[in-house]
């Protein structure tokens, strides 16, 4: 997706924010939102899809559930989602979908700030017996999220990175 589309598609919105992270902003990469339209969500999973490197991808809900989703359709990848918390009803499964152990998987993320979501998720997977060093988000924000993966094993890609939208 090029610069134009970021911008015209609405997913950079300027304001007073908080993020996920606790960080005050300026401005919000606002994914979820953009992914509401089928042909912004398709072309957003091809940029993705193409950086995947493994045969199944994961990520944490809520933002990145449409992402995988998309990747799986287009690829024929499975996916797997994490839950933010164990579920206190059904099957009390935090995650959703299969974990082969010893599997690399790919994190996806919509936007990776401090990199502390993605770290998370890594770890959930990796406590079930998966292999995760490859991390692929939309947007990195440059905020030191990069960094705190690369430390932990895993390498970031993107799609964009904030100082080329803005």
């Amino acid at each position: 997706m090029d610069k134009k589309k970021f911008i015209q598609s609405g997913m950079i919105k300027f304001g007073d924010f908080t993020l996920t992270s606790g960080k005050k902003s300026t401005y919000y990469v606002d994914i979820k939102e953009a992914c509401t339209d089928p042909a912004t969500l398709s072309e957003i999973c091809d940029d993705l899809a193409g950086k995947t490197i493994y045969d199944t991808v994961a990520g944490m809900e809520l933002g990145a559930v449409p992402l995988i989703v998309g990747i799986s359709l287009k690829t024929g990848k499975p996916y797997i989602i994490i839950r933010k918390g164990e579920r206190e009803h059904g099957t009390k499964k935090q995650i959703v979908g299969n974990i082969i152990s010893g599997s690399r998987i790919d994190l996806i993320e919509d936007v990776v700030t401090t990199g502390n979501s993605l770290l998370k998720t890594a770890k959930i997977l990796r406590d079930n017996g998966a292999i995760v060093d490859h991390a692929v988000c939309v947007v990195d924000r440059e905020s030191g999220g990069e960094e705190l993966l690369k430390e932990n094993g895993i390498k970031l890609e993107s799609v964009a990175k904030i100082s080329e939208l803005l």
